[in-house]
């Protein structure tokens, strides 16, 4: 089917909606959608909350008679399957929809194609493939874990423009600004959980929590989230699941990242006989040991996906991203370069095996560098 310029204008359309639940619909994908008929939108929704009715659902009660030939675009293939809502597929056919646009099909194996195969048995005409890639960019975090049973991992790192990300003795408060530290709660906000290790515990005692501020620091992305959350919702903000990598368990009991709870604690061994402490503090714990006595870092991966958690932020030292980098497991790194220089005896970002040869060294894509205040925001992905 060849898509017209209306075509993209419909999706784009609904690609702004989807991304009003970028912060509320985990462990679901974010979805948008548009009904359209004589030229004129007659519906919209976007899905905003597990357990509320999916966007074609909301399109479909905007739109009401209005929808009977009318042609729907939607950012992710209609589901065909009873999970905590009805299928959208067959309410769609219900309501007398003719043409079905979707920008990309379902790679949850529940749907994988069948929620837009069963449209075409009913008669209705189908297309997928419009504007896929900015689809695919909403929801990476549902999609991996779908094909890979892993979450997308992002690894955020703040550092000096000779790439040092703490001085020698851990000090690391603050290397970015109050601009740069702002726009770090965007990218908690949408993830299911954050991710950290034992040493920036220890010398940070952070809380690792989502802290939003009026005012002229809010981004775009964040009064988006406001809104979302604050009027559509009417509940509190969400918080992320905590998950400190600690191997020899040795977290103090009262440190912030605790309060509050939802924390889980990865480790290899007790020989400290901290456990009992530790989850009397309420923390869940997860023994996860490799041959080295250290966490396994692919089993914590393996589990937070199977506990439905999409979107994973990594804010630790050089030791953890080193050791994910290494193993393969960062999908994408987001590092905040401010105006600095720390030195060549400070912490690097990445503590990772000599290399030797430059043909040994890691190669990134970027795909995004902005000023954010008076710093540099850059996003890059592994090629290997």
């Amino acid at each position: 089917m060849a898509f017209t310029a209306e075509d993209h204008l419909c999706m784009t359309r609904a690609l702004q909606l989807a991304e009003q639940g970028l912060y509320t619909t985990m462990p679901n994908p974010r979805v948008g959608c548009v009904i359209v008929k004589d030229g004129k939108i007659v519906g919209e929704g976007a899905h905003l909350k597990a357990g509320d009715p999916h966007a074609e659902v909301f399109a479909l009660r905007q739109a009401g008679q209005q929808a009977r030939g009318a042609t729907l675009y939607v950012t992710l293939e209609p589901c065909n399957h009873i999970g905590r809502t009805p299928p959208c597929a067959q309410a769609i056919i219900n309501a007398g929809i003719t043409t079905v646009i979707a920008a990309m099909q379902d790679p949850n194996p529940q749907v994988a194609g069948n929620g837009l195969a069963h449209l075409q048995v009913n008669h209705i005409n189908v297309a997928s493939g419009l504007m896929q890639a900015q689809a695919e960019a909403l929801n990476p975090g549902f999609i991996s874990r779908m094909t890979q049973q892993k979450p997308f991992v992002r690894s955020k790192i703040a550092s000096s423009l000779d790439g040092k990300s703490a001085l020698n003795n851990g000090q690391s408060q603050w290397i970015t600004s109050e601009a740069a530290r702002m726009d770090v709660q965007h990218w908690r906000a949408r993830s299911c959980a954050i991710l950290t290790g034992i040493g920036t515990v220890l010398a940070d005692n952070p809380s690792m929590s989502v802290r939003l501020q009026s005012g002229g620091l809010e981004t775009d992305s964040q009064q988006s989230l406001r809104q979302a959350v604050h009027q559509r919702l009417r509940q509190p903000l969400r918080q992320p699941l905590k998950v400190i990598v600690d191997s020899d368990l040795r977290t103090p009991i009262d440190a912030n990242i605790l309060h509050g709870g939802n924390v889980i604690i990865a480790f290899a061994n007790d020989a400290q006989l901290k456990s009992a402490q530790l989850l009397a503090a309420g923390a869940q714990l997860l023994c996860l040991p490799n041959n080295d006595a250290k966490v396994c870092l692919k089993s914590l991966l393996s589990h937070l996906a199977s506990q439905e958690i999409n979107e994973v932020l990594v804010e630790g030292g050089e030791g953890l991203n080193g050791a994910l980098l290494a193993a393969g497991l960062i999908d994408e790194v987001i590092i905040y370069y401010a105006p600095k220089l720390m030195g060549s005896a400070a912490k690097g970002l990445f503590a990772l095996p000599e290399i030797t040869q430059m043909n040994q060294a890691i190669a990134l894509q970027i795909i995004d560098l902005r000023q954010i205040g008076p710093d540099i925001r850059l996003r890059a992905k592994p090629l290997c």
